[in-house]
């Protein structure tokens, strides 16, 4: 089940980009689980990680790897994905298979071991099945592709419905500047830095640090505003490759035209996650205004966007706007004057004055509650600050989708 129709857009190839994968069984057979991303020498790559005190085994390692190849002013050459087992909650044998990974494809591959970064998602605290793993390796090496971008987005997939990807082109210094990304996620969603796996890159020129800059900025207003069910995954990350092969985004119209398409790429493939959510049927958009800070937006936003009586009325399409009400009063936002706060759902006010909206009906919430798209503006009355969330309902088959994942 998802929200809306997401077709997987048509993926330009990127110079210097290749992708591949294997069917290696780790925990289900006949299915793509496993994919090897080529970068060219002389590329720049950021990264964002999870900040779960458990994050897992390849968490510890793609992060270690990609700063000694900073450090060494080298290129990480690979990013290696497996899906079906996070190896978290692993202790050191999970970080031994994890640096076990990344020797192999060195190996096969030519390269160092500190040149691979590994990501991996699947069940928690479980042993990989380092057999199947390491034997799929050569298989996803011999398929690499400059035009695998579908065949990569299905291969990262969990409980996931439908493969993630997008893409945007600009022209920056009179060349065309290509960002392509894919992503998943469905449960277990409430990044605390990006979604549980994304993986962009581009042919354009940047530099190391505009990049972490950029999307750290980025990740704060996509990933980072998006819940599903409130939880953070121990295998979070989002990685971004400039592959050096296209202009360089230096100059200030270069790096406005750079920054607004990569966040384009990133909130579209958040907003994808949310209407991919485990057991979705609504998409959910979020917006809090007036407030005094941005902290105290999101607080608001999260707020609303978590709880389970308001994400329940979303899935009956209930139009119960005390739930919204009761919410956002309960935010963790001080002297909060309720005269001042109006609440709309759609177009339809439903709160102003501290109460019911003297032209609120029903009928009209009931309308805008049968939607599958539907917006919550919430103005605070406090100042100038916004932002938004955004997030879907909660429904039966979110709790029977949770309660067979391991079987």
């Amino acid at each position: 089940m998802a929200v809306g129709t997401v077709r997987f857009p048509a993926m330009p190839s990127i110079d210097g980009i290749r992708l591949g994968t294997a069917m290696a069984g780790i925990k289900k057979p006949n299915r793509r689980d496993l994919v090897v991303i080529e970068i060219p020498e002389g590329a720049s790559v950021a990264g964002t990680f999870t900040r779960n005190a458990f994050c897992a085994a390849p968490v510890h390692l793609a992060k270690a790897n990609l700063s000694t190849c900073v450090q060494a002013g080298a290129s990480p050459r690979y990013l290696l994905i497996n899906t079906g087992n996070a190896n978290a909650g692993t202790g050191e044998a999970g970080m031994e298979d994890a640096r076990s990974c990344c020797t192999e494809l060195g190996r096969l591959a030519g390269v160092d071991p500190e040149a691979v970064l590994p990501f991996s998602t699947g069940v928690i605290g479980e042993s990989l099945p380092m057999q199947s793993l390491l034997s799929g390796l050569p298989q996803a090496l011999a398929s690499l592709d400059e035009d695998g971008w579908m065949q990569a987005a299905e291969g990262i997939l969990t409980t996931d419905t439908r493969p993630k990807g997008a893409t945007v082109s600009v022209e920056i210094e009179g060349q065309t500047v290509t960002i392509n990304g894919i992503g998943k996620g469905s449960g277990m969603i409430q990044p605390n830095m990006a979604t549980m796996l994304a993986f962009v890159t581009t042919n354009a020129t940047v530099a190391q640090n505009p990049l972490t800059e950029w999307l750290q900025s980025g990740v704060r207003r996509s990933f980072n505003s998006i819940t599903v069910d409130s939880d953070t995954s121990t295998n979070d990350a989002c990685m971004l490759v400039s592959t050096g092969r296209g202009p360089r985004v230096e100059s200030e119209e270069a790096v406005r035209r750079f920054r607004l398409a990569l966040d384009e790429v990133l909130i579209d493939l958040a907003q994808q996650v949310v209407r991919d959510g485990e057991g979705a049927t609504k998409f959910v958009t979020l917006e809090v205004s007036e407030a005094r800070t941005y902290e105290e937006a999101r607080n608001v936003a999260f707020t609303v966007a978590h709880s389970p009586l308001v994400k329940t009325a979303l899935y009956a399409s209930d139009a119960n706007w005390g739930r919204i009400l009761a919410a956002v009063g309960r935010a963790p936002v001080e002297d909060f004057d309720v005269e001042r706060v109006r609440i709309d759902l759609g177009e339809i006010r439903l709160v102003e004055n501290g109460g019911r909206a003297t032209g609120y009906t029903e009928e009209a919430g009931s309308a805008v509650m049968a939607e599958d798209d539907i917006t919550i503006r919430i103005r605070l009355g406090r100042g100038k600050a916004e932002t938004t969330v955004w997030t879907s309902d909660l429904s039966h088959d979110y709790v029977s989708i949770n309660a067979d994942y391991r079987s």
